[in-house]
């Protein structure tokens, strides 16, 4: 029988994240469950500001130890954007609009970064996570979500809706942020 796992509480409704994150940090012997208690965002351009922000106002209502995350997608030939706009650039203009924006572009350079923000008893403290890539020149995959049709991974010819959840793992941002995560909960308890 299997050592049985620890949970935090990982604010956040979207399944994915939370399928992601587990498949992490099952290795360091914790799991994540998402908690119903509200993620409050404010408005900056700057991930950890916003995960920090959330993960203190999370912890703030549930008193137990609580995991946030928040990624952007940075586009070099847009400046930057959609930045930590993502999520509500996603909601309003999608994959397909951010391929019209980059219609007739040659730079297609961009990143994923993801900011976990883990808020405990001591205070807040903060992972992350970045991968190089590109836009594709048009959306491809099934799996994943947001933006994973439209981004390859340095390394790699397929975008990340392209790969199963192991293979995203090896290079996604988000993974990279929760594996640092781990490596601390080893040295650290909450």
């Amino acid at each position: 029988m299997g050592k049985e796992l620890r949970t935090i509480l990982f604010a956040t409704n979207n399944l994915h994240k939370v399928e992601e994150a587990n498949a992490i940090l099952k290795d360091c012997g914790y799991t994540v469950v998402p908690t119903n208690a509200p993620k409050l965002e404010i408005q900056s351009e700057d991930l950890v500001e916003i995960a920090v922000y959330a993960a203190v106002t999370a912890y703030s209502m549930l008193r137990e130890p609580v995991v946030v995350e928040d990624a952007g997608l940075f586009i070099e030939a847009l400046n930057g954007f959609p930045g930590p706009y993502s999520s509500y650039v996603y909601k309003t203009i999608g994959v397909h609009g951010i391929l019209k924006l980059l219609k007739d572009i040659e730079n297609r350079k961009a990143y994923f970064e993801s900011i976990v923000a883990l808020a405990h008893a001591s205070g807040v403290v903060v992972f992350r996570g970045r991968v190089q890539g590109m836009i594709a020149e048009s959306a491809r995959g099934t799996h994943g979500f947001g933006f994973d049709p439209i981004f390859i991974p340095e390394g790699s010819t397929k975008t990340f809706a392209e790969m199963n959840i192991e293979e995203k793992n090896m290079y996604s941002h988000r993974a990279r942020a929760f594996r640092r995560l781990c490596e601390w909960l080893r040295n650290n308890s909450v």
